[in-house]
C-alpha cells in the first residue's frame, strides 16, 4: 500500500501536467491553424474556381482549368523566368558579397562591433521603406545618388526604374542591399568559430591564402553557407513589398515576378481564381526548392 499510493499519485500528477500543457498549447495551435492553414485551404479552393469579379455571372467550379491555362500564358512563363533570374541573382550576390565582407572584417582587429550594428540597419527596415528609399533617393533620375555618380563619371543619366532593361537590375540591387547583411552576419559568426590551429598547421605546410580558403575555410563553413542559401532563397521567391514599392512590377512586366503577377491578377484584374492558382504554383515551387536545398544541407553536414 505504501508503494502503490505514491505511484498512483505520481500518475495523477503526470496526467494533470499533460492536461495543463495541452490547455496552454491548444489556443496557440488553433490560432496557428486559423491564420495559416485555413487561408491556404481557402486559397487552394479558390484556385479551382472560375472566380472573376469583372464577370461574376460566369463564376463556378473550374477544376484544373486555371492550372492548364498557365501552359499557354506567355505572361506566366515570363514571370516565372523573372522569378528564377531574380532569385538566383540575389542569392548568389548575397552569399558572395556577404562572405567577402566577413573575410575582410575578420582582418580588422577593432571596430567589429560597430560594423555588426551598422550591418543590421538594412535588415530591420521594412521592405516597403527600402523600396521607397531606393526609388526616391538612390535611383531617381537626375537627383538620385546613383545618377549623380554616373553623371560625374561621364556615363550620363539613366531612368533606372523606368527603363525595362535596367529595372530588373535595379530591383536585384535593392534586394541584395537589404539582405546581404544577413549573410554577412551569419558567415562572420561562423568564421569567428573556426579553429586557428588548423590554419597554423596549413601555414607550416606552406599553403597559400587561396589554398587555405579552398581546402579549409570553405569545407568548414559549408553548412552555414547552405543554410544562408536556403533562407535567402525562400525570401527571394516570396519577395513582393520592395519591388511593388519601387516599380509596381513595371515598367510593363519587366519586373513582374510570379508573386507580383499573382497579386496583379487577383487585385488589379480581379481574376481571383486564376490569381489563386498562380499563388499555389508559387507555393509549390517554394516548397520543392526548399526540400531540395534541405536535402543538400543534410548531405553537406
Amino acid at each position: 500500500m505504501n508503494v502503490a499510493a505514491p505511484a498512483g499519485a505520481a500518475g495523477t500528477l503526470e496526467r494533470q501536467e499533460r492536461r495543463f500543457a495541452l490547455a496552454l498549447f491548444a489556443p496557440a495551435f488553433l490560432l496557428l491553424l486559423l491564420i495559416t492553414t485555413a487561408p491556404l485551404v481557402f486559397l487552394a479552393w479558390n484556385s479551382l474556381q472560375k472566380l472573376d469579379l469583372s464577370m461574376p455571372w460566369l463564376s463556378g467550379f473550374a477544376g484544373l482549368e486555371n492550372y492548364t491555362k498557365m501552359g499557354g500564358d506567355p505572361r506566366f512563363w515570363n514571370s516565372l523566368w523573372l522569378t528564377v533570374v531574380y532569385t538566383a541573382s540575389t542569392v548568389v550576390l548575397q552569399v558572395l558579397i556577404g562572405l567577402s565582407l566577413a573575410l575582410l572584417v575578420l582582418q580588422i582587429p577593432r571596430g567589429q562591433g560597430l560594423l555588426r550594428v551598422a550591418a543590421i540597419l538594412p535588415i530591420v527596415l521594412a521592405p516597403v521603406v527600402v523600396g521607397l528609399f531606393w526609388r526616391t533617393l538612390v535611383l531617381s533620375p537626375d537627383v538620385g545618388l546613383v545618377d549623380m555618380v554616373t553623371r560625374a563619371l561621364g556615363l550620363g543619366s539613366h531612368n533606372w526604374l523606368g527603363d525595362p532593361q535596367l529595372a530588373l537590375v535595379s530591383v536585384i540591387a535593392i534586394h541584395t542591399w537589404q539582405w546581404t547583411p544577413f549573410a554577412f552576419l551569419v558567415l562572420l559568426a561562423t568564421l569567428a568559430t573556426l579553429p586557428p590551429d588548423v590554419y597554423e598547421a596549413a601555414r607550416l605546410d606552406r599553403a597559400n591564402a587561396w589554398q587555405r580558403f579552398r581546402h579549409i575555410t570553405l569545407p568548414l563553413i559549408r553548412p552555414a553557407v547552405v543554410m544562408v542559401v536556403i533562407l535567402r532563397t525562400m525570401t527571394a521567391l516570396s519577395a513582393f513589398a520592395a519591388i511593388f514599392a519601387a516599380t509596381g512590377g513595371g515598367p510593363g512586366t519587366s519586373t513582374e515576378i510570379l508573386n507580383l503577377y499573382a497579386y496583379r491578377t487577383s487585385f488589379t484584374e480581379l481574376n481571383i481564381g486564376y490569381g489563386s492558382a498562380l499563388a499555389m504554383v508559387l507555393l509549390a515551387i517554394t516548397l520543392f526548392v526548399s526540400w531540395l536545398l534541405f536535402r543538400r544541407r543534410k548531405a553537406s553536414a
